[in-house]
């Protein structure tokens, strides 16, 4: 069992940025892919980037390419979406993500609560 808790959402203004961490409990954090989605106001969920377990491999939504950056700590469990450029259009729940096999297609096998990224224009 794997829990994963998200922090640093908040209210920014357009072009700011915020730091997301997820920290996740457990001694087996390296061996999980960890992955950010986001859901906004009556829009489906959708991914936002995802890090493999070494940390090596990237993979990041076009919406988010170039703004966005997905990091890990595995000495603290911990992993990061640094978010810079912020939109309007990036408000919305964000959420931890960890799985067991690497991909976009791949099932997600544990999921944080979320945290609220707001942008105000």
């Amino acid at each position: 069992q794997v829990k994963l808790v998200e922090s640093g959402g908040g209210l920014v203004q357009a072009g700011g940025s915020l730091r997301l961490s997820c920290a996740a409990s457990g001694r087996t954090f390296s061996s999980y892919h960890m992955a950010w989605f986001r859901q906004a106001p009556g829009k489906e969920r959708e991914f936002v980037a995802l890090i493999s377990g070494s940390g090596f491999t990237t993979i990041y939504a076009d919406s988010v390419k170039g703004r966005f950056t997905i990091s890990r700590d595995n000495a603290k469990n911990t992993n990061y979406l640094q978010m810079s450029g912020l939109k309007p259009e990036d408000t919305a729940v964000y959420s931890c993500a960890a799985q067991t096999i690497f991909g976009l297609q791949s099932r997600v096998d544990y999921w944080g609560q979320g945290t609220q990224v707001t942008v105000s224009s």
